[in-house]
């Protein structure tokens, strides 16, 4: 055995917990992605998606995508630096700015890319990123790859952030980057606290709004349209896998910023160009969540029932107050073993364990689609309420 391969066969944790019957990813979905999906042949309540508008079946979606690959083909084989630009590709650049109250977008492949690409390009090796020390995956791989210094802030407490800022040099440039609704925990940024000190020490300012558009905002813009900062916040990240009902990402703000983007970002400029498909889908998703206000109505009524239900039960759910709502187990082992039983009851979860959180916090994460009836809601409820006392975490 070569040595890299003797170094990684150590990694021996995805082996044990298939021995004991208890490995709970990459379960294989047969059938559309909906609120409820089939597993050998099983169905089975989806509470993993992170579909919130529940567009991913909606038929002007799925019909905008089979229009635009009869059009235009399947791919673009190449970047949008190069021959992957397409009329409908900044057709959707002008509708996501304006969307999101911007002068300008860009399209990425991935909302992984854009953080990717946007984080590790805009500051120099003078400059300061600094990060909440729960920001998503994506945007600390950004950080590891530029050139800059880096500050963290404890999570959402904004005495700490204003420590880190007093470490700047005041002319230095200083990039504050957060989630708006932090996928794991389900809290939303304080963001008229993080605008007001980023004026204050002369600081721009990042939102990685993935689970905040389709959930917050007027016709779902997102926490910068709720809280009013819009204008005060630099850039807003958004995802097409989620809401959208998609896959690739954007990145809106002024056009200093997307010119130098344009011609340094290297997760875009050496990425192939999101697909014909992908794009049109993207489109039609945004007209619904237009025209469709109710759907989000309807996301808040089920997910207020859902908080409700939880904090009755007993369960520790933390500070959320969004369709995404952590279930404390604070043991790795015990996380798995809940999944598979919510499983083998009709329930998917998704478990979130060490190291993505430490191992005293882990959790299953419970989350809502506006295509949730409240019966479906109630069923899981039942079932996890169930469980939960199997294993003592509730009376």
């Amino acid at each position: 055995m070569k040595l890299l391969q003797a170094k990684l066969s150590q990694y021996q944790e995805p082996q044990k917990a298939k021995a004991a019957g208890i490995y709970p990813y990459f379960r294989k979905i047969e059938s559309e992605q909906d609120t409820e999906v089939v597993i050998n042949g099983q169905k089975v309540l989806m509470f993993g998606s992170n579909s919130y508008m529940g567009l991913t079946n909606h038929p002007k979606v799925k019909e905008a995508a089979i229009e635009a690959t009869k059009k235009y083909g399947t791919g673009l084989a190449g970047s949008p630096f190069l021959n992957g630009t397409l009329d409908i590709h900044k057709e959707l650049e002008q509708k996501l700015a304006a969307y999101v109250g911007k002068e300008d977008a860009m399209l990425y492949s991935t909302g992984f890319g854009v953080n990717l690409g946007v984080v590790s390009t805009l500051t120099g090796r003078n400059d300061t990123i600094i990060l909440d020390e729960q920001d998503h995956a994506s945007i600390i791989e950004g950080r590891r790859l530029s050139f800059s210094k880096s500050l963290r802030y404890k999570h959402n407490d904004m005495a700490s952030l204003e420590e880190q800022l007093k470490k700047c040099s005041p002319n230095d440039v200083k990039l504050i980057v957060t989630d708006g609704v932090f996928s794991m925990e389900g809290d939303v940024a304080n963001l008229p606290e993080i605008v007001h000190l980023a004026k204050q020490y002369n600081a721009s300012v990042m939102v990685d709004e993935a689970h905040g558009i389709g959930v917050f905002g007027r016709n779902g813009r997102g926490t910068c349209d709720h809280f009013g900062v819009t204008d005060d916040v630099d850039l807003i990240m958004g995802t097409f896998s989620k809401s959208f009902a998609s896959l690739g990402g954007f990145i809106a703000c002024d056009k200093t910023i997307t010119n130098y983007l344009r011609h340094h970002s290297r997760s875009y400029i050496f990425t192939a160009s999101i697909t014909p498909a992908s794009t049109a889908a993207v489109s039609a998703a945004l007209d619904i969540m237009m025209s469709e206000p109710e759907r989000m109505d309807h996301l808040w009524e089920i997910t207020n029932y859902a908080l409700e239900g939880f904090r009755n039960m007993g369960c520790e759910i933390g500070n959320t107050s969004t369709p995404i709502i952590p279930l404390y187990i604070r043991d790795n082992n015990l996380t798995f073993m809940i999944t598979k039983d919510l499983s083998d009851e009709g329930v998917f979860v998704n478990p979130v364990v060490s190291p993505a959180v430490a191992p005293h916090d882990t959790l299953i994460r419970f989350s809502l689609m506006a295509t949730h009836t409240k019966e479906q809601v109630t069923i899981g409820l039942e079932k996890i309420q169930k469980v939960f006392r199997k294993y003592n975490l509730i009376p």
